[in-house]
């Protein structure tokens, strides 16, 4: 078991919008992981930002605190979910294209057992299979 957690929520814990105890309040005890996709998305934020030294420098050190957190790693069974998933949605004219990063934490939260803790409720509430926990943002 534990708490997969989307992108998007460790972007607002390291830009203090969300704390760690808000994050707790919703994982309890379960143990947090992070997945390489994750990874790959926060990559991004800082090599898009690398004219901006201040900022490239506190999205590495961002990185470099959550590269401690536990690591799902994705496999060949990850990809067969992957592609059940891509196949459901096609087949219910709902299109996974512009979310192939959303399916892959799906993949990985399902094949793990895990729940996944998002704000993003439109991203992956037509996902069978997977358990699912909303973040109300504040305001």
């Amino acid at each position: 078991m534990g708490v997969l957690i989307d992108t998007c929520i460790w972007i607002d814990v390291e830009r203090g919008k969300l704390s760690p105890a808000d994050v707790a309040s919703y994982t309890g005890r379960e143990p947090i992981f992070i997945s390489p996709i994750t990874i790959a998305e926060l990559t991004y934020g800082i090599e898009q930002v690398k004219g901006n030294r201040r900022l490239y420098e506190l999205r590495l050190a961002a990185l470099s605190r959550l590269r401690k957190k536990p690591s799902l790693s994705i496999d060949t069974t990850t990809g067969e979910i992957f592609g059940r998933l891509a196949s459901y949605l096609t087949n219910h004219k709902r299109s996974h294209h512009f979310r192939v990063q959303d399916l892959w934490l799906a993949s990985q939260a399902i094949q793990q057992d895990m729940n996944l803790l998002t704000y993003n409720e439109k991203d992956f509430s037509d996902i069978p299979g997977l358990d699912l926990t909303l973040i109300k943002p504040k305001n």
